[in-house]
Parts: C-alpha cells; structure tokens; sequence
C-alpha cells in the first residue's frame, strides 16, 4: 500500500487527517513545537493509535512517520 493509500484508510477509519494527528500528539505531549520528541518511541504511538482509534500495526507507523517528520501530506 503507498504511503497516501495508508493516510485515505486512515481518513476513512477516523475521519481523521494528518493535521488532526499532530494536534492530538501535541494534547498527548508527545511533540514539542510540532518535533516529535526525542524520548517518544514508536511503540508509545502505535499503542495509543492502537488504543483510541484501533488502527493496526502499519497504519500507525504511518502516524508516526508523519509525527517523526520523516513523511508527509505529499509523500508517496
């Protein structure tokens, strides 16, 4: 799957964008001034994605990835 047919599923599931995302990792603490922080790991962000929205193993490395800053809107 692209990265932009993970971010539609995402969507579909959440009704939630990548925008959304990030204002909820910053309500969570887990960035700082929209950087991920350096002590937040992976597996924090996959179980609360996992937790508060039930999204699997791939979809929420997508999150983070977005998070990380290593992807974005306009990724492939």
């Amino acid at each position: 799957m692209s990265f932009q047919g993970y971010l539609k599923t995402i969507k579909t599931k959440t009704g939630k964008g990548p925008e959304d995302f990030r204002q909820l990792a910053r309500e969570k603490g887990f960035t700082s001034e929209g950087v991920l922080k350096s002590e937040v790991k992976a597996g924090e962000i996959t179980k609360w994605l996992a937790e508060d929205f039930s999204l699997g193993q791939g979809h929420a490395m997508a999150i983070y990835a977005l998070l990380k800053g290593t992807k974005n809107e306009n990724s492939d």
